[in-house]
C-alpha cells in the first residue's frame, strides 16, 4: 500500500480543499496521512479515521531561526515516516516540503500552486523584499528531478516557466481542487430583495473594499442586499480587521454574516455571487461552488476567474479594483432576472463539465504516477 502525505499550512485548508482528495485516495487503496499545524479541523480528521501529524509551520513568521527549525521538523517527519508520495499545498509547504523531501530521498514530490498570491501580486514593501528570496527558494525547491508542479490555470503555469523556475515538462494543469456536485446543486432563487454575496477570506486583495465601495454606489440606484461572508485572516498581512467589518455592518453599507460552515445553504440564500479579486487567483473554489449551486456570477477579469467565466456566457467579468464597473454589473443582473437565469444555467453546466471533484481527484492521482 502506497503512503501519501497531503501537507498544508493549516488544517482548515486540508479539510476544506483537499479532504475530498484524501477520501478518494483512501478509497483507491492508498494510506493517506494529513500533515498541518493543529486546529479545529483535526478532530474531523480523526472522526473520519485519518492519521494526522502535527507540523508547526507558521504562516507569518520570517524569522530565519524559526523557519530553519520548521524545515528540520518536516525533514524528521519524512525521514521517520518514509512516505512514497508527498503532495504539498500553499507556499511554505511547497518550498519547505520540497527541500525536505529532496534531502531525505522521497521518491515522488507533487506541489500544487493555487495562485501567485501576495508575494507576486502586491507592490507593498514587504512583498517586494520577499519576492527575490521566494523566487530563489522556488528554483531550489523545484530543482528536484522527482518534483512535478500542478497549476490551476495556464497563465500561472506559463509565468513560472517564463521565470525559469522549472521546465515545462515537469508541470501539469488541473483546473481547481474540484467541487462536490451533489453538495452544491441548483436551488430556486429566494424571493424578495435580491441578495448579492461575496464569500471569501476577508482580505483587501480579494476585493472586499471594492465590494463595499460598489455597495455604496448602489444605494439609491437599485434595491439589493450586499452581503460579506467570511472571517478575517489574521495570518495574512492584507486581512480586513474585524472592527472594520463590524463598522461597515453597523453603518448599513453591507451585511456581514461572518464565518459560515454550510456554504451550500449560503448560496441557496443568494441571487448573485460576486468575487472582485484584485489579482492572481488559481481557480477560486467559491466561484465554482456558486456556479454549481446555479447562481449568476460576477468576477474580476483576471487569471483564474477567466477559467470559470467567459464574459456574458457563464457570468460577467469586470476590471479589477473598479467599483463603478462592479456596481454596473450588479445592477444589470438585479434588473434582468432572465439574464441571471441564463448565466446561472450556463455556470452550472461549466462546472459540471470541468470542475467536478471526481474529475479533479482522478486527474490528480494520475499525475502521481506520470514520469516527471
Amino acid at each position: 500500500m502506497k503512503k501519501v502525505f497531503l501537507v498544508a499550512n493549516t488544517d482548515w485548508y486540508l479539510y476544506n480543499f483537499r479532504f475530498s482528495l484524501a477520501k478518494y485516495l483512501r478509497k483507491h487503496g492508498y494510506s493517506v496521512v494529513l500533515v498541518s499545524p493543529d486546529g479545529m479541523y483535526v478532530e474531523k480528521f480523526h472522526e473520519e479515521e485519518f492519521r494526522w501529524i502535527e507540523w508547526n509551520v507558521g504562516r507569518q513568521s520570517i524569522n530565519p531561526w524559526k523557519e530553519w527549525a520548521v524545515l528540520n521538523q518536516l525533514k524528521e517527519i519524512y525521514r521517520h515516516e518514509k512516505p512514497d508520495i508527498v503532495h504539498h499545498h500553499t507556499i511554505k509547504p511547497v518550498l519547505y516540503g520540497s527541500l525536505a523531501a529532496r534531502s531525505v530521498g522521497i521518491p515522488r514530490v507533487i506541489n500544487s500552486i493555487t495562485g501567485r498570491g501576495y508575494v507576486f501580486g502586491s507592490n507593498e514593501w514587504k512583498a517586494r523584499i520577499l519576492r527575490p528570496l521566494v523566487l530563489m527558494l522556488y528554483r531550489k525547491a523545484f530543482g528536484n528531478p522527482n518534483c512535478t508542479v500542478i497549476f490551476e490555470n495556464q497563465e500561472d503555469q506559463q509565468d513560472f516557466i517564463r521565470r525559469g523556475l522549472l521546465p515545462e515538462q515537469r508541470t501539469r494543469l488541473v483546473r481547481s481542487v474540484g467541487v462536490d456536485l451533489d453538495k452544491y446543486s441548483p436551488t430556486p432563487e429566494p424571493n424578495g430583495i435580491p441578495v448579492v454575496i461575496m464569500a471569501s477570506r476577508m482580505l483587501w486583495d480579494k476585493g472586499v473594499g471594492v465590494f463595499v465601495d460598489a455597495a455604496r454606489i448602489l444605494k439609491g440606484r437599485v434595491e439589493s442586499r450586499m452581503v460579506l461572508v467570511g472571517s478575517p485572516d489574521e495570518g495574512n498581512p492584507r486581512s480586513v480587521s474585524q472592527e472594520q467589518l463590524e463598522q461597515w455592518a453597523e453603518e448599513g453599507v453591507v451585511e456581514w454574516w461572518g464565518w459560515q460552515d454550510d456554504m451550500a445553504a449560503v448560496y441557496a440564500k443568494s441571487n448573485i455571487y460576486v468575487l472582485p479579486s484584485s489579482y492572481f487567483e488559481g481557480v477560486p473554489t467559491s466561484l465554482i461552488e456558486a456556479g454549481a449551486s446555479g447562481r449568476a456570477l460576477i468576477a474580476s477579469d483576471i487569471p483564474g476567474c477567466r477559467e470559470v467565466i467567459k464574459h456574458e456566457r457563464e457570468g460577467l467579468l469586470v476590471p479589477p479594483e473598479d467599483a463603478d464597473a462592479l456596481a454596473d454589473a450588479i445592477i444589470q443582473l438585479v434588473q434582468d432576472p432572465e439574464l441571471r437565469a441564463r448565466l446561472a444555467t450556463a455556470a452550472r453546466a461549466r462546472v459540471v463539465e470541468g470542475f467536478s471533484s471526481d474529475r479533479v481527484n482522478q486527474e490528480t492521482e494520475e499525475i502521481y504516477w506520470l514520469n516527471p
